[in-house]
């Protein structure tokens, strides 16, 4: 009797609640991301399959550089170094000197010249490329390297890199160094500002290797005939986007650079995001992707070398069957200029590093091309590192302390003043790459009742891989629609004593979706190594990744956002809380259906955040060049009445954005 009690039990609940059968919602930004990527990879592909005549490469190469500086800003004009040096000393062998030149008008570059003096000139020229190292130039592999190539007979020039060694610009006030998590972390909080202004912190440290080079290239020591770059990690990646741009170059040896293209075969959600100047936004769209940057350099001599060891170590867990599957392709060009002995791929079990068998390797490609007939080297010269204030150039160990003049935050802020913000917007589809939402309705995944609202769970797509999950708290009586967004998610206040219930209860439909990457739509994990997974289970990552491939996610956000309010069927007020306001603002003013916007905690604008050496804003709102088509001071103008205010996130500040 008691089974027979149970049962009926268990088959009466089950009437009662029928069964929900959710989406896994974390899947929906990655697929949209995949989509992009492969569709980037294919049409790259097609345009590489056409790579078989001396004509078609020329034609590609052109491209290449004229794209590559179309996505990072444009080419600056050259200006005067105003080189100067501020020191010297010597060792067996060679000699450095210690030098100061100005890449942009008062943006000085520290750097150290080594100098054969077991040789006599004229010397092959090398610019060596740092690695994000916190001292930059002064890291003892890259001494050893700078060393090891001189007592070979080459003109070496090392300099700091943007955020490194003497020209750290987020000092410790106790150490010098960065008080920024890392080195990384100095290119890319001045490069999100510069991105707003239409600039890229790629342009800045690429045109900063040209000047180098330009010093290099004039020194009466050097033979400009002969001039090479190397150099690792970072300084890997920024040899190659000087090969990019430099007919001057004769010869190229990059190391554990970021030799892996973003879109690429089994896309990895987000992708290989890396540091600021090494993500091209707007790469996607146009099939430009960063093994690009060493065509223009075909067919003179390249060697890249890589630690097996950096597809789970260092970068993403594609790196390496990528970077083997994008040599061969242009290996091929190679081939089909004649020049295959030329071009060659060297791997290290090792960790990510310039390690002693690279610096062999180096040396060797090096004097192979641009001193033939020496007998290669088979071991390293002696070396010893010096200690860091040996090396220095600037009597305060800093540009700016000693020197005053720029920093990459003083560029981004004056540029952001240069430019006038239209009073009207325009444009701003094209701005946000806006994907036009399907026509869809709402899918109801289940219903429930609380004490006296009916709650819906429901979904609208807004994008082919893309639903966007939502409730629905619905009165007896409605006297208007409100849709609520915050960065928490549509689960941070659903509670019956919570905002939502309470706003239901006080005679309003609302809808409280998870816009992508938020609430139930935030990204799954990416596969493979918990190194990379963790480092790119994050906001900013899939904010770099959306603008790669040509999708900010301030405008993904924004087509959610759409799609919910025609789907919710207008007009709807919308109610949006802190770093949610960006994407509500826009969505208002492009959608018809958003009758009013109510925003709580909103950033004021994004002018006011260059004025910020730091800020905490969320990047996902960013968008290249942003403030040359609008800020949130001309879209609230703009909105008119449709703008309700700035408010507490509170019932009663949003029923008021009703009266």
């Amino acid at each position: 009797m008691l089974r027979s009690m149970i049962s009926r039990r268990d088959l009466l609940a089950t009437a009662l609640a029928p069964r929900v059968d959710y989406r896994d919602y974390s899947r929906c930004l990655p697929d949209y991301l995949t989509r992009l990527a492969n569709q980037s990879y294919e049409r790259r592909n097609r345009a590489l399959a056409g790579l078989t005549t001396a004509e078609a490469i020329r034609a590609r190469k052109h491209w290449t550089r004229e794209m590559f500086w179309k996505l990072v800003g444009g080419e600056p004009q050259r200006t005067p170094l105003r080189a100067r040096v501020t020191g010297q000393f010597e060792r067996e062998s060679y000699r450095l000197e210690k030098i100061v030149y100005e890449s942009r008008p008062e943006l000085h570059i520290p750097a150290n010249l080594y100098i054969p003096t077991a040789a006599r000139p004229p010397f092959p020229g090398v610019l060596f490329q740092m690695g994000h190292s916190l001292n930059g130039k002064a890291a003892a592999p890259y001494q050893y390297c700078c060393q090891g190539l001189a007592r070979l007979g080459f003109l070496v020039l090392a300099f700091d890199p943007m955020g490194q060694g003497e020209r750290t610009y987020y000092p410790d006030a106790k150490t010098g160094l960065t008080r920024l998590r890392s080195a990384d972390d100095e290119h890319t909080v001045p490069g999100k500002q510069l991105l707003l202004t239409g600039d890229t912190s790629t342009r800045f440290q690429t045109w900063d290797a040209v000047r180098g080079l330009d010093y290099l290239a004039s020194h009466p020591l050097c033979d400009p005939t002969r001039l090479a770059s190397t150099g690792n990690s970072g300084g890997g990646t920024l040899t190659m986007m000087l090969a990019a741009v430099d007919d001057r170059l004769t010869c190229a040896a990059p190391a554990c650079g970021n030799t892996e293209n973003h879109a690429c075969a089994n896309f990895n959600s987000p992708g290989s995001t890396d540091d600021a100047e090494q993500n091209f936004a707007g790469g996607g769209p146009v099939g430009f992707d960063r093994w690009d940057l060493l065509y223009p350099l075909a067919p003179k001599p390249l060697l890249i070398l890589s630690s097996a060891k950096d597809f789970f170590g260092t970068y993403s867990p594609r790196y390496i069957e990528n970077g083997r599957e994008e040599f061969a392709k242009l290996e091929r060009v190679y081939r089909t200029m004649g020049a295959a002995e030329k071009i060659a791929w060297y791997e290290t079990p090792l960790p990510h590093g310039l390690a002693y068998d690279m610096r062999l390797e180096i040396y060797r490609w090096f004097q192979r091309w641009m001193m033939p007939g020496t007998p290669l080297a088979t071991a390293e010269p002696p070396v010893k590192a010096e200690a860091d204030e040996t090396l220095y150039v600037t009597p305060a160990a800093s540009t700016v302390k000693s020197y005053g003049g720029m920093t990459p935050w003083a560029v981004a802020k004056q540029r952001a003043r240069e430019i006038r913000t239209p009073d009207e917007p325009r444009g701003l589809k094209e701005l946000l790459k806006l994907d036009e939402p399907p026509a869809a309705g709402l899918v109801k995944k289940g219903q429930t009742v609380s004490r006296g609202l009916k709650i819906d769970a429901v979904e609208v797509r807004s994008a082919p891989e893309v639903w966007v999950p939502a409730w629905i708290f619905r009165p007896a009586a409605a006297r208007g629609k409100i849709v609520a967004i915050e960065p928490n998610g549509r689960n941070a206040r659903w509670g019956e004593d919570d905002l939502y219930q309470t706003l239901a209860r006080a005679g309003f439909e609302v809808c409280a979706p998870d816009l992508r990457g938020t609430g139930d739509a935030s990204p799954e994990y990416p596969r493979a190594s918990a190194r990379h997974a963790r480092w790119h289970q994050d906001e900013d990552a899939y904010a770099w990744a959306s603008l790669m491939l040509g999708r900010p996610l301030l405008g993904q956000r924004a087509a959610d956002l759409i799609a919910i309010a025609r789907a919710f069927g207008g007009p709807v007020t919308v109610a949006a809380m802190g770093a949610m306001a960006v994407p509500a603002l826009f969505a208002a003013a492009i959608e018809p259906a958003i009758a009013r916007v109510f925003t709580s905690g909103a950033l004021e604008s994004f002018r006011s955040l260059m004025e910020k050496e730091e800020y905490r804003d969320s990047f996902a709102n960013f968008a290249p060049g942003l403030l040359g088509v609008t800020d949130l001071p001309q879209l609230r103008k703009s909105l008119g009445a449709k703008f309700a205010g700035n408010g507490a996130w509170t019932a009663d500040a949003i029923v008021a954005a009703f009266r």
